[in-house]
């Protein structure tokens, strides 16, 4: 599983990772804690990932600059308008973790440079 990849790379890289299944866990995690990057695949059960996006930035709007998106559908016009219009940071499924990685280090140097 992806979320499973996701969360042993980040850890073995020094990342604490908090892994949820699906957008309604992922609102319950972000409301008890600040996190530093948000790894948010589009196509989650229960909510997806504009509508989890959406529920973030009405509760905590600081944390909207600290998404990145994973999506195995980047010619969907949907996603890729929302991305755009959101102007989040997007990988491409299948991608290299080496990518991920350098993603979240882009989102924290953002995140804190504002």
């Amino acid at each position: 599983m992806l979320k499973n990849a996701i969360r042993e790379y980040l850890e073995g890289n020094d990342y604490e990772v908090v892994a949820v299944s699906n957008g309604a866990e992922g609102v319950r995690a972000v409301l008890k804690q600040e996190f530093d990057a948000i790894v948010c695949d589009m196509m989650m059960p229960k909510l997806p990932g504009d509508m989890f996006y959406t529920a973030i930035e009405r509760m905590r709007p600081h944390l909207c600059r600290r998404f990145i998106f994973i999506t195995g559908h980047r010619g969907n016009p949907k996603i890729n308008d929302f991305i755009k219009q959101v102007k989040g940071a997007m990988l491409a499924k299948p991608f290299r973790m080496d990518d991920l990685i350098e993603a979240v280090a882009m989102v924290q140097i953002k995140s804190h440079n504002r």
